[in-house]
């Protein structure tokens, strides 16, 4: 039988297009080890900007998972559920083998559709987390940001006990996306706006998260505008509710900064960023 192997959509600078690169990019970063998560949240742009949270919340999973659930977003409150139903995905280190045993049943249990668009929110972070974790395999989804996305993380953590698989599930959204490119400019430009954005807008969401409460987190993201891909927190969310742990902020930063810091002045739009791991204990 025929291997369907989903090929890569995001065109070059998003992230590595060889295996040399994504080994260079990842250097600096530790291994998983000590680890004891389950559950993380992490940023989904392209790696110049977000690849050093991401990775952060990657090893903070524990070394023994077998599945890694990517759970990502930009979809409406109204969508269904969608997974990638290919039996791999292509990286520029190899093929990222799905867990198609796990994802069928999710599939069947969540009433899913197959996701056809070329979408970052899971793509752009699949060579990061097969570096780190290079024996394990995959399953692509992405969820809606409505409360059904908690309850859909919880049954993901139950069918995965069920199935006898070690699994972990990374949430994968990015904060707010302020400036006249995202038609989002409440407080105007410059410092005072992105200071907002830090102190207040994107702090709404942090605090959400932290607080464990899902209602909070759907409010922050949809009426706040303070996440593009609150659903998939809301999956992470469930899916600790059910293997324990207590969300931990990680760190947090913004494209601007990121910009200002490799000698750019202060863009008119940027992007915020966060990563939270769940700590079990």
């Amino acid at each position: 039988m025929q291997i369907k192997i989903r090929k890569r959509a995001l065109p070059p600078g998003w992230y590595p297009t060889s295996a040399e690169e994504v080994t260079g990019a990842m250097a600096g970063f530790k291994q998983a080890g000590s680890a004891a998560s389950l559950t993380a949240v992490l940023p989904h742009a392209g790696w110049f900007f977000s690849l050093p949270l991401a990775a952060k919340a990657i090893c903070s999973l524990s070394p023994e998972i077998e599945t890694v659930i990517v759970a990502g977003g930009h979809l409406h409150s109204g969508s269904p559920v969608l997974f990638a139903c290919e039996d791999a995905v292509e990286t520029p280190l190899g093929n990222y083998e799905i867990d198609v045993e796990l994802r069928d049943i999710l599939q069947n249990k969540l009433g899913g559709k197959s996701d056809n668009a070329a979408d970052n929110t899971v793509e752009v972070l699949l060579p990061a987390i097969k570096y780190i974790f290079p024996k394990t395999k995959l399953v692509w989804a992405r969820f809606p940001p409505a409360l059904s996305s908690f309850e859909a993380g919880r049954l993901i953590a139950q069918s995965a006990v069920a199935l006898g698989r070690r699994a972990a599930l990374l949430g994968s959204t990015d904060l707010s996306h302020y400036g006249a490119s995202f038609n989002f400019t409440v407080k105007g430009y410059g410092e005072e706006a992105l200071n907002w954005v830090k102190t207040v807008n994107d702090k709404s969401f942090i605090d959400a998260v932290l607080s464990g409460s899902a209602e909070a987190v759907l409010d922050a993201g949809l009426s706040r505008r303070a996440a593009c891909s609150a659903g998939a927190v809301l999956c992470a969310q469930g899916f600790a509710s059910i293997f324990g742990g207590s969300p931990r902020l990680l760190g947090y930063t913004t494209s601007a900064d990121v910009l200002r810091a490799a000698g750019d002045s202060l863009p008119d739009s940027f992007v915020g960023y966060a990563a939270f791991s769940w700590e079990r204990y």
